[in-house]
């Protein structure tokens, strides 16, 4: 009898493990899926071309949070940094633009050191430092003018040929979307002429 629950208790943890091993493999399907599904829409979307399409892209990889209490604007030793991971993101993000043949019109970058290196290694067109993208994570007072001015450039370009490209910072992108993206991560958006911003699609998985 002892034998018995024995070999029947290993026959149901058995039993058990197969079926958590299944469900994680569903579940990560079913997160892959939910994942790339927004990421190849948005890719078809800038490939066919539409007018007014806008690539909000916050600045790849850079470990940590905010800047160093006596960061200064124009000097990166004292800001928060691409990593050696972040730059090679950031080339990756670029690599795939090109392998998509994507007309770019204009590439415009936060004046932060991350963002503007990021701008740089994705290699797409010359960088145009744009100051209404720049970070408000310490000066939440800048907020709205910012944000008005960043919407203001999405619905004057509604009927641009070619993707504007807009990198910049996780709350400047919030605050347009109610998006939190992740480093590298994009949100494509096209404006309307009544000065609506439509999130079109999301790029990600960089």
């Amino acid at each position: 009898m002892a034998a018995r629950n024995y070999f029947n208790g290993k026959w149901f943890l058995g039993l058990l493990a197969l079926g958590l091993s299944i469900a994680l493999i569903i579940a990560t399907a079913s997160s892959d899926a939910t994942t790339n599904a927004p990421t190849q829409t948005g890719w078809q979307l800038l490939q066919r071309g539409d007018a007014g399409l806008v690539v909000a892209m916050r600045h790849a990889i850079a470990p940590g949070t905010g800047d160093p209490a006596n960061f200064k604007l124009g000097d990166c030793a004292t800001q928060r940094n691409l990593s050696e991971r972040g730059r090679n993101q950031a080339q990756q993000i670029g690599a795939e633009f090109r392998k998509r043949k994507i007309k770019i019109a204009r590439v415009l970058s936060s004046q932060w050191c991350r963002c503007l290196e990021t701008a740089k290694l994705i290699n797409l067109g010359k960088v145009e430092p744009f100051p209404a993208l720049n970070s408000f994570f310490n000066d939440s007072s800048k907020a709205p003018g910012q944000t008005a001015a960043i919407r203001k450039l999405i619905v004057d370009n509604r009927n641009t040929k070619g993707v504007i490209i807009l990198v910049t910072h996780q709350v400047n992108i919030t605050a347009i979307t109610n998006i939190v993206p992740q480093s590298g991560e994009a949100v494509i958006l096209k404006g309307d002429r009544q000065g609506k911003i439509q999130i079109v699609a999301r790029l990600g998985g960089f």
